[in-house]
């Protein structure tokens, strides 16, 4: 994982805040569980023993992750945004033609997406068909459930 990751200054923020969480919070409790299994008795027929180091190593990759993801993340200013094409930040209101029902999605980077609230991944098949196009544009995304397309009718900040 490399590169940089562009993020509002809310999801830099609730990144960091959950690096926290994790490495203060959540080691302490994989430590504690590694030492109650620890004093059951031996260790090389102890499950829960297994199990608590098998948690341990997914919470130190995790908090490695996050961290190259902080480490190399750049801060947009919304401020200096282009509203004349679809970009990271940018709020697109699209006419699914298929469905023929108006959607609305924000395009975010990888680390801050999220479907519930309508924030796409510039990386994911509808964000990319939907990058650099302007209203009026139609987007044509591969989805696994086949080729979608969308008219752009609207771009905001």
């Amino acid at each position: 994982m490399s590169g940089i990751f562009y993020m509002t200054k809310e999801g830099y923020e609730k990144l960091a805040e959950e690096v926290k969480y994790l490495k203060t919070v959540k080691r302490q409790e994989v430590a504690k569980a590694i030492a109650e299994a620890r004093e059951k008795g031996d260790l090389s027929e102890n499950a829960e023993y297994h199990a608590a180091k098998e948690e341990q190593g997914h919470l130190e990759a995790k908090i490695a992750e996050m961290e190259t993801k902080l480490a190399s993340a750049r801060i947009m200013d919304e401020s200096k945004l282009d509203a004349s094409k679809a970009g990271i930040l940018s709020t697109v209101e699209v006419l699914n033609k298929k469905l023929n029902k108006k959607m609305s999605f924000t395009l975010v980077s990888e680390a801050e997406a999220n479907l519930k609230e309508n924030k796409l991944s510039v990386t994911s098949p509808i964000g990319k068909a939907l990058f650099g196009k302007s209203v009026g544009d139609i987007a044509t995304a591969q989805t696994p459930a086949g080729a979608m397309e969308f008219e752009i009718l609207k771009i905001s900040i």
